[in-house]
């Protein structure tokens, strides 16, 4: 007899955007004249830029011809990409090896399917708040109980709060897997080195494993900040990175990212080069590799003019953050991120929840944004707006909520 996997019961974090949804659809049938801004999406709205296009279509043009035709890729990846890939990390002063990246269709999927290669009763931490696929993905596999209070049972939270910069400190006991995203979704905040320090000696005298998420690491400005946490010694013993293209080239549907398992890697029980064998095996038994077509455009963003090409598409996202964040300060608003990330973590005047919050921007600015709480407990009394947008779509919401917001 066939049963269902009932951990899927447990998920309580896909009512997040359902509810805002819903919300702004009962907003706009009760005002049809009214124009809703949005500045809660994640998704980029600029085009690919004209190498990268390029790329592509010389990835198109060699399936086109017998001659250049290719079926399935290298399983871990084109070398090329790879390989360009490796010369990337070494202008941060990281040295890796190219069987040591996995070339994979994005980071999300990547960050959901890299706990499938650790035992089922390891103790996992996260970041609250928190990128909701950190702790769904284990929710579903079976690692935690059910949700208490915005909770799971089995979890262990690191707060993130004004207190610490939103980077917490390690655990206070001991657990087997850290989930950390730097710059942080949503809360804008990015670790230093130090913050990266602690992490990575707690691992290491721990047999810890950290999953790192750097999906945004393309927008540190800051050359005092790590972009990979390969930067900090000792992590290339004690962590998994996980990268994409999807924020830095506009690749969120084209879908192209990879993940970095180094040989050096371990943790209780394995050896050297453990995790990297089984995440090989992971991969090549469930994927079939990245499309061939997209690695094309992947080389492209690597090469000299993609680079800056794309690095003009992130000044032009970040010029949108410092519109947002400067237009609410000067409304008196309390606002973090937004420097480094594309992302405003904004404090909830007048000690409003994040869903008051939600419904006073919408019904007065006719604004919509990420209410906090939706991304672990913590969230609570704050909000989330995002710089992915027009220009000049995300200037008429900053007037509007200028104009129009009642504080």
């Amino acid at each position: 007899m066939a049963t269902i996997n009932h951990h899927y019961g447990k998920l309580a974090a896909g009512y997040l955007f359902p509810e805002i949804a819903r919300r702004t659809r009962a907003f706009q049938e009760a005002n049809p004249g009214a124009e809703v801004m949005r500045l809660g999406i994640g998704n980029t709205t600029e085009p690919l830029t004209p190498t990268i296009v390029r790329g592509l279509q010389c990835g198109v043009e060699k399936l086109a011809n017998a001659a250049t035709y290719t079926g399935y890729g290298d399983e871990q990846g084109n070398q090329d990409l790879r390989e360009a890939l490796v010369a990337r990390y070494s202008r941060y002063g990281v040295t890796l090896e190219a069987d040591e990246f996995f070339v994979s269709d994005g980071a999300k999927p990547d960050s959901a399917n890299i706990q499938s290669i650790f035992a089922i009763d390891n103790i996992v931490a996260v970041q609250d708040p928190a990128y909701p696929v950190y702790v769904d993905s284990n929710v579903i596999a079976g690692r935690t109980g059910e949700a208490k209070d915005g909770q799971y049972d089995g979890l262990v939270y690191m707060p993130c709060t004004e207190e610490n910069g939103f980077i917490p400190a390690p655990p206070g006991e001991k657990v087997d897997l850290i989930y950390l995203c730097s710059p942080n979704n949503p809360t804008g905040a990015v670790a230093t080195h130090e913050q990266l320090k602690a992490f990575v000696d707690y691992a290491i005298k721990h047999k810890a494993v950290i999953v790192f998420d750097a999906a945004y690491a393309a927008f540190i400005s800051d050359p005092g900040l790590p972009r990979s946490i390969y930067e900090v010694e000792g992590a290339e013993r004690c962590a998994i990175e996980i990268n994409s293209f999807s924020k830095e080239a506009g690749f969120t549907g084209v879908r192209l990212g990879w993940t970095i398992v180094p040989k050096t890697t371990v943790c209780e029980g394995a050896r050297p080069g453990d995790l990297n064998k089984l995440w090989f095996r992971r991969q090549t038994t469930m994927f079939n590799g990245a499309s061939n077509i997209v690695q094309e455009g992947g080389l492209a963003v690597l090469s000299e003019a993609g680079q800056q090409e794309c690095n003009g598409l992130i000044g032009y996202y970040m010029r949108n953050a410092q519109t947002i964040k400067v237009g609410l300060e000067k409304l008196g608003i309390t606002t973090y991120g937004g420097t480094n990330a594309p992302y405003i973590w904004l404090k909830t005047p007048n000690g409003m929840s994040s869903w008051e919050f939600f419904d006073k921007l919408l019904n007065e600015a006719h604004v919509v944004g990420t209410p906090g709480s939706g991304f672990g407990p913590a969230g609570e009394g704050f909000f989330r707006l995002s710089a992915f947008g027009h220009a000049e779509d995300i200037e008429r919401a900053v007037r509007s909520i200028q104009e129009r917001l009642q504080l």
